[in-house]
């Protein structure tokens, strides 16, 4: 419990991402070189301010492993740019259609969407193109982390995820397709992230499996907790539950089974993430304390 309480989330996320930060601005193409206008705007949403939670993630992973951070870094980028890809792509017209991200415009508002297609079809290639600088361990050649980083970004996993939320708007959905859709839009890629944070350290079968389960269960009751905190901020501050995804027609957890239900399941999740780490006893303090903040939230 000592360990917890010394634990320095804050600056362990601050440190993380200054790391994170300098070795994407390394791997990719500066915005002097031809053609310009795809590497600004490669990079204008690759450092828009994001907090990097997946990179830490990934190198929270390697360390509760008995890894070196050094090592999961290339892997901690890669997975940084396929989840900027996909809110580049999130944002455009077609889908979403989103003026801003973080407070600045949209890539799309600034670069056009012909640019901000091709800026998000850059940063899918680049991931690979990071993660193939990774050296291989014992366990986990080239082979298996390609095809972990291809599998979660694939069409059974994230784009998945995107179209079914796609076909999904205006329709009644069930508890199923919603959890299929968080399933893929959310869970894929932060359990991709401890995966290869895992892979990274030369991690057991046991360890891997254990670190499967907590990035499943942090991604669905990180996506629950959202659904909740649009509806219940909304409340507060509207006086009626019309949040920003009632009026875009989307399924919520509390739109189908109610905001009590809702709050059960989150907890429910919570304690099966929380779970999944016994097996380090007591060496993913990192782990722990980045999912103490992303589920521990006001819910």
């Amino acid at each position: 419990m000592s360990a917890k309480t010394q634990f320095n989330l804050q600056q362990f996320l601050a440190t993380r991402t200054k790391t994170v930060n300098a070795a994407l601005d390394k791997f990719l193409p500066s915005d002097k070189t031809r053609p310009v206008t795809i590497h600004k705007a490669m990079r204008y949403s690759l450092f828009a301010g994001g907090k990097r939670m997946r990179p830490a993630l990934c190198l929270a992973a390697a360390a509760a492993c008995g890894g070196r951070e050094a090592d999961a870094l290339p892997l901690a980028c890669a997975v940084e740019c396929i989840h900027t890809y996909s809110l580049i792509h999130d944002d455009l017209p077609a889908m979403d259609n989103d003026d801003f991200r973080r407070g600045k415009p949209t890539n799309h508002k600034v670069f056009g969407d012909g640019i901000a297609v091709l800026a998000g079809d850059a940063l899918l290639t680049q991931a690979f193109e990071i993660a193939a600088q990774s050296r291989g361990w014992p366990r986990y050649t080239h082979r298996d982390l390609i095809l972990e980083i291809a599998k979660a970004s694939g069409s059974l996993q994230l784009v998945a995820g995107q179209v079914a939320d796609l076909e999904g708007e205006g329709r009644k959905l069930s508890v199923d397709e919603l959890r299929y859709i968080h399933e893929r839009k959310t869970s894929a890629l932060l359990c991709c992230s401890v995966r290869l944070g895992g892979m990274s350290a030369n991690c057991t079968a046991a360890q891997l499996k254990a670190l499967t389960d907590f990035g499943y269960h942090v991604g669905l009751a990180f996506q629950v907790i959202d659904d909740i905190l649009d509806v219940t901020q909304t409340s507060e501050q509207l006086g009626k539950t019309a949040g920003k995804d009632t009026q875009a027609q989307k399924a919520t957890y509390p739109a189908i089974v109610g905001l009590e239900k809702s709050r059960q399941i989150a907890e429910q999740l919570t304690a099966k993430a929380f779970a999944a780490l016994k097996i380090f006893k007591g060496k993913a303090v990192a782990l722990e304390a980045l999912a103490e903040f992303l589920l521990k939230r006001d819910k």
